[in-house]
């Protein structure tokens, strides 16, 4: 299957509510440091939503809570990787997209046959304090050379200004968190994300 090529990623339920009727068809849930029962009780309503929608809903983290409200896909990162249960996400039927950073975690994610490979941050990002630094364009030429047919995404400072040069890098699909809600106007600039996206 042919995934969206845009990807915003956001941490509340609210945000999938207000911008999910825009046209969104791809959406990660990246909800961090909140109660189990509150996550549980967020992804059944956001699949629910997402599924409404017609959108794939990407959850971030909480792969046993994905498979119990019956989510059609996880995003893990190196971390959660150390943790989950890669056979049992397999068993559920779920779709894995893994973060990679550098050449060790691009290794380990291929060898877990994942539905999308992340790279990032592309740009600085003021999202979360990383050891990695902008990888930069090139970076992902180099990702796309690797994992062939695998979609690709960038994150890490993505703006609608930069994401046409992510694409000529070599990305298939693009993510993006504070440019949006960040953003004065995030419904506005939602829009414009989706027709640089086209």
């Amino acid at each position: 299957m042919t995934l969206p090529r845009f990807y915003p990623i956001f941490d509340d339920l609210r945000w999938l509510e207000r911008l999910m009727p825009l046209g969104v068809k791809l959406v990660q849930l990246r909800i961090k440091d909140t109660p189990t029962d509150v996550v549980r009780d967020t992804v059944i309503k956001a699949q629910a939503l997402c599924r409404a929608q017609g959108a794939i809903l990407v959850v971030n983290d909480y792969w046993q809570i994905a498979i119990d409200a019956g989510c059609d896909w996880i995003h893990l990162g190196q971390e959660d990787l150390d943790d989950a249960d890669i056979t049992a996400i397999r068993r559920a039927g779920l779709k894995l997209g893994l973060s990679t950073h550098d050449r060790a975690e691009l290794d380990r994610a291929l060898s877990l046959d994942p539905n999308y490979v992340a790279l990032g941050p592309v740009y600085p990002t003021i999202l979360k304090k990383m050891k990695w630094h902008q990888q930069g364009l090139e970076k992902l030429t180099e990702w796309k050379a690797v994992i062939g047919d695998i979609p690709l995404v960038a994150i890490g400072g993505m703006s609608v200004e930069r994401a046409a040069g992510a694409f000529e890098a070599g990305a298939d699909i693009v993510a993006a968190v504070t440019d949006i809600t960040l953003n004065d106007d995030p419904g506005g600039r939602l829009g414009q994300w989706l027709e640089a996206t086209k």
